[in-house]
Order: C-alpha cells, then structure tokens, then sequence
C-alpha cells in the first residue's frame, strides 16, 4: 500500500494564496505520476493537476496560470501552490498516486475561499 496525507487546507480570502501538501509513506514515491483533484458539492471530480515521475505537468484550462504543481521525492512529497484563489476554487481537494495498474487516494482536505 501507498498512503497519501493532504494538509494545508482551509479558510482564505479571494485573491489569496494557499499551499497544498500530500505526504507518501513509501521510498519509492519518485515511480508514481502525482494527480491533484478537486470536488466541490453537486459536481464532478475534476482533475486540476498533473505531475508525472519526469517533472512534466499538465494543469486544467480553470487553474492554468494559478496553481503549479511540484514535487520533492526526497521528502515523497507533492505539493499545489494556489495563487489568485477565486470563490469557485471552493472544493475538497484529493490527492493521488498511480502507476500503472495502481492507484491510491489521499482522504482530502476542503480549501474554502471567500467572497
């Protein structure tokens, strides 16, 4: 098993920023393409972000220019840095690890932003 612990959530005001961490228990974390997702009540799981083991990314048109994803494999960490927060931007969001046939969920942390 791979387990995947989110922090770094809460309450900001639009305009703002917050910083996203999802923590891997395994050595072995630098094999796995990292995912971010977020779901907000009422609608679909949405994929937000993307890191694979190379260092590329790809980034949903609604967040491209605001939020980057990085990671550390030293720490088997990966993170999402989100500028410019926007009310819409309200969601749990879920991190994930996968390779190939394999994959694992995060429990999510709510990233609330005000109006």
């Amino acid at each position: 098993q791979v387990q995947l612990v989110e922090s770094g959530g809460g309450l900001v005001q639009a305009g703002g920023s917050l910083r996203l961490s999802c923590a891997a228990s395994r050595s072995i974390f630098s094999i796995y393409t990292m995912d971010w997702y977020r779901q907000a009540p009422g609608k679909q799981r949405e994929l937000v972000a993307t890191i694979t083991s190379g260092g590329r990314t790809n980034y949903a048109d609604s967040v491209k220019g605001r939020f980057t994803i990085s990671r550390d494999n030293a720490k088997n960490t990966v993170y999402l840095q989100m500028n410019s927060l926007k009310p819409e931007d309200t969601a749990v969001y879920s991190c994930a690890a996968r390779y190939y046939n394999q994959k694992y969920w995060g429990q999510g942390t709510q990233v609330t932003v005000a109006s």
